[in-house]
């Protein structure tokens, strides 16, 4: 499937996701993971942190770019308050910028490099592909936490 369909799907499947029951929405795929609710906000923030990643490597390739810890962000941000509207804001807003630069430059532009802190070297078209696979691997938690209950 083409880059753009699968932004686009997992961006439609997520935005459902956002309007569970109270009820649903601190449910857990397994014992000490995260909720659906945090999964949400996590993919929101981690929607930010890869957009950031693609628009530094289109305008500034081969620099070093530092992961970020997840669990610290989700308790520096406190997801167990922080609103799921706002959540839902960002990832929609996020999104939209990642499918317009993936439609410019997924094929253009997507043997650019940086270097990962962790992973070392990565291209472009790598993290456009990423931000598709990281949104379905929780997009089946998420599934996984609802059909558990």
């Amino acid at each position: 499937m083409p880059i753009l369909d699968l932004l686009e799907q997992t961006r439609a499947d997520t935005l459902r996701y956002f309007d569970l029951e109270p009820g649903q929405i601190d449910l857990r795929y397994a014992p000490d993971k995260w909720t659906v609710r945090q999964l949400l906000h996590h993919l929101s923030d981690a929607e930010t942190v890869l957009f950031d990643r693609i628009r530094r490597v289109i305008s500034e390739p081969r620099q070093v770019i530092w992961a970020f810890d997840q669990d610290a962000w989700a308790n520096g941000l406190d997801y167990e308050r922080r609103p799921l509207s706002l959540s839902r804001n960002l990832y929609l807003a996020t999104r939209a910028g990642v499918i317009h630069y993936a439609g410019l430059h997924y094929e253009a532009s997507g043997h650019k490099e940086f270097v990962h802190n962790e992973a070392g070297v990565r291209t472009l078209k790598q993290e456009f592909d990423k931000v598709a696979a990281h949104n379905r691997g929780h997009l089946d938690q998420i599934a996984a936490a609802i059909s558990a209950r």
